[in-house]
């Protein structure tokens, strides 16, 4: 399995601008290492945004792929699309589920970003003041349960199969998996007591995969060079 990454500049391979904790960025480097896709990764400060991201793409987020031809795709999943269109030894786009990923990327990512970060959504909450009926709006624990009713889903699954979508790994086990580990840890010990046995399993083994830790190695934040 090789690394994407490649500290040099090489103006055959690929731009990743990417950010280590960011799910989203997760997810892409992982179908690119999976479909051995060199590219230059350029690890951002999201505080710091570099010109040359913003420039490449109004969204000014990661991540964020630049082609050689000066294509850019800008969108996590279409990384993973395009990555594994070129080369995709361990069939994972058998299962590109796109109704799971689209409530793991729409319900669940709603409810896991007001739990993790409730103090971002204080206008939920005030206009959760104005209607009392709206208990989630105002309520982190009640997004924290609405979250854990999703992952009933994947539980479902699980029990059936060793992966999302079969015996082995696939593009849907990799899209979902880093928003179901930034859910568990937010509270590691919540999340350990919860029925989920089949998840917690499915979990803990991708995340003490080769593949998850060639995808977390740390790089140091990229800085521009003088022209580029």
């Amino acid at each position: 399995m090789s690394a994407p990454c490649c500290p040099r500049m090489t103006t055959e391979r690929p731009i990743l601008y990417s950010f280590r904790r960011c799910p989203y960025a997760m997810r892409a480097r992982l179908a690119l290492i999976i479909s051995e896709t060199a590219v230059e990764l350029r690890e951002i400060k999201l505080s710091a945004k570099p010109d040359a991201l913003l420039a490449a793409s109004p969204k000014a987020s990661v991540p964020v792929l630049v082609l050689p031809d000066g294509r850019v795709v800008d969108e996590s999943l279409d990384i993973m699309r395009w990555a594994l269109a070129r080369h995709d030894p361990h069939d994972w786009l058998a299962g590109d589920d796109a109704a799971l990923i689209a409530v793991n990327d729409g319900p669940f990512k709603h409810h896991l970003d007001r739990t993790k970060y409730p103090d971002r959504y204080a206008s939920d909450r005030n206009a959760s003041d104005r209607n009392a009926s709206d208990r989630t709006a105002s309520d982190p624990a009640a997004h924290r349960a609405a979250a854990l009713a999703l992952l009933a889903v994947l539980e479902q699954r699980l029990a059936i199969n060793a992966q999302l979508c079969g015996p082995q790994p696939t593009l849907a086990d990799y899209a979902l998996m880093p928003f179901i580990r930034q859910f568990a840890a937010i509270d590691p010990g919540w999340f350990a007591a919860q029925p989920l046995p089949n998840t917690q399993r499915w979990l803990a083994g991708h995340l003490a995969s080769p593949l998850f830790a060639a995808a977390m190695l740390r790089y140091p934040v990229w800085q521009p060079q003088p022209g580029l």
